[in-house]
């Protein structure tokens, strides 16, 4: 079992910067995979990005990459999403996710563990 505790979200101007932040509990952090994702109102849920059990490979959706940069500490058992330059159509919730397993799926379906979100508002 994993939970998850999202944090960091916000309203900040365009061209800003926000750093999420996902506590996990559980001894089972470090063996699992870990993504960012995010719902905007009327829309699916999509992934932002990924980052494998060591961190040593990321996947990054084409609308973030060179803005957002997500990493973990499997000592603090947290990940991190760094987002700068933020635009208003980061607008959305974001969720943490973690599934156990080495490989890195974007589709949300293949995430067992899901944090609460929390919200996140560009305003141009």
């Amino acid at each position: 079992q994993v939970q998850l505790v999202e944090s960091g979200g916000g309203l900040v101007q365009a061209g800003g910067s926000l750093r999420l932040s996902c506590a996990a509990s559980g001894r089972t952090f470090s063996s699992s995979t870990m993504g960012w994702f995010r719902q905007a109102p009327g829309k699916e849920r999509e992934v932002v990005a990924t980052i494998s059990r060591s961190g040593s490979s990321t996947y990054y959706v084409d609308s973030v990459k060179g803005r957002f940069t997500i990493s973990r500490d499997n000592a603090k058992n947290t990940v991190y999403l760094q987002m700068n330059s933020l635009k208003s159509e980061d607008t959305a919730v974001y969720y943490c996710a973690a599934r156990s397993g080495a490989i890195a799926y974007t589709a949300p379906g293949q995430y067992n563990y899901w944090g609460q979100g929390t919200q996140v508002t560009v305003s141009s």
